[in-house]
């Protein structure tokens, strides 16, 4: 036996640690059994993660969890010899916001590159001074928290990804936040308050995911973006329209945007883009475009306007995605066929794929499916999934009538 402890004591360096960072971190800390050698070694461990990893699911009472878990961050952290470069923290449960304080604290002392924190209970989080001087940080990820920078706070300059979900800032404190990272290059923002006004300057920026209530968006400066989701979950009412009617959101929107390859918009933010004066198509095309999915009312006039501005703009075109908003099309009075006589003008050459989601079958849909039929030449498969079974084989023999611009297209009809 003593052998064989000390085949595993004299294993290379590099495989120890290789064995450690596969194990959850009470894992690791229980190998200290296996030898006097092994007693420290998970101690220099250079990544910490406490979360539902540490703790299998058991019927113990929420406190009893609450208290290991704070017990074993503090062991830990006691312990912990050498550099912490990656710590996550994530629990359902609910914590004690001195216990989180004095952690950050401690951290805020080593050279720390990712920085996690999730708290799926109570109110937000407010983030203390500590973090912002970690001035190492690569990679924030909150989850349920309040930042307020202090003034001496110059931003996080080596800070290349960051993801905020269900936070709470002030207007002024996102525009700093973000322009100070001048490294930035993947942003995630879900679910967020206290500002509204989305100004995004980053030089670097590459990604870009957001979904939640906001009033304005805007680019500068981003001219590395290539990825963008973006969903905007409030509906745009008359008022705000009003305001921008002599103005272009889809022209300001796609400003700074010039080489953008994948675009997903979601949600209510096509009628956002159709806000103000739609050109026939953008000052400039989206030449890198090869990537789209709109969700979008085909009775509303002119949200169909706004798509058909942004499919002639995007000329390299490979995959659509199409998701329909069937709930409001019990809203429609009058019908105008928008896509009629726009596939000889509007050839998609390099259009390959097609996925239609959530339609009902009725006029302007089928319109539109036939229009894409008719103006992509090089099609290879368009897959349409309805709102609901009603209908389905109406629909079907509806599609299978429509003519094909691509001898190899193939309609495939999938159930909801």
């Amino acid at each position: 036996m003593q052998m064989d402890l000390d085949k595993i004591s004299n294993l290379p360096g590099h495989i120890i640690d290789q064995i450690l960072s596969n194990l959850s971190i009470t894992e690791a800390v229980r190998t200290s059994v296996l030898s006097s050698k092994w007693r420290y070694k998970w101690a220099t461990l250079p990544h910490l993660a406490f979360d539902n990893q540490c703790f299998p699911v058991s019927s113990q009472d929420h406190a009893i969890l609450k208290n290991k878990l704070v017990n074993i961050v503090d062991h830990v952290l006691l312990l912990h010899n050498g550099p912490i470069y990656k710590f996550k923290l994530s629990h359902r449960d609910l914590l004690g916001i001195t216990d989180i304080d004095r952690w950050i604290l401690h951290l805020s002392r080593s050279p720390i590159k990712e920085f996690v924190l999730e708290i799926w209970k109570g109110q937000r989080y407010k983030m203390p001074s500590s973090l912002f001087s970690c001035h190492n940080l690569i990679h924030l990820e909150l989850f349920n928290c309040l930042l307020k920078p202090p003034l001496t706070f110059k931003g996080f300059r080596s800070l290349k990804s960051l993801d905020l979900q269900h936070v709470t800032l002030a207007q002024d404190v996102f525009g700093s936040l973000i322009s100070s990272c001048p490294l930035l290059e993947r942003l995630t923002l879900m679910n967020f308050d206290g500002f509204t006004h989305l100004n995004i300057d980053a030089p670097n920026l590459q990604f870009f995911d957001i979904g939640g209530a906001f009033e304005d968006i805007s680019f500068e400066n981003t001219f590395c973006l290539t990825v963008i989701s973006i969903g905007l979950y409030v509906n745009v009412g008359n008022e705000k329209r009003r305001a921008y009617a002599n103005s272009s959101n889809l022209v300001n929107f796609f400003a700074h945007l010039p080489y953008i390859r994948r675009l997903e918009v979601q949600s209510y933010f096509l009628k956002y883009l159709a806000i103000g004066i739609v050109p026939r198509k953008l000052p400039t095309p989206c030449v890198h475009l090869n990537y789209l999915s709109i969700r979008i009312n085909f009775n509303d006039v002119e949200e169909v306007i706004a798509a058909l501005c942004l499919l002639r703009s995007s000329p390299n075109l490979q995959e659509l995605e199409v998701l329909a908003r069937p709930e409001e099309h019990a809203t429609m009075a009058t019908f105008t066929n928008c896509w009629e006589d726009n596939h000889c003008s509007l050839p998609f050459n390099q259009l390959r794929q097609v996925k239609i989601v959530g339609i009902l079958g009725i006029k302007p849909e089928l319109n539109f499916i036939n229009f894409l039929l008719l103006a992509s030449p090089v099609l290879e498969t368009m897959s349409v999934k309805p709102a609901s079974i009603n209908g389905g084989w109406e629909l079907l023999k509806e599609l299978l009538r429509f003519r094909r611009a691509s001898m190899q297209a193939e309609i495939i009809y999938l159930d909801p």
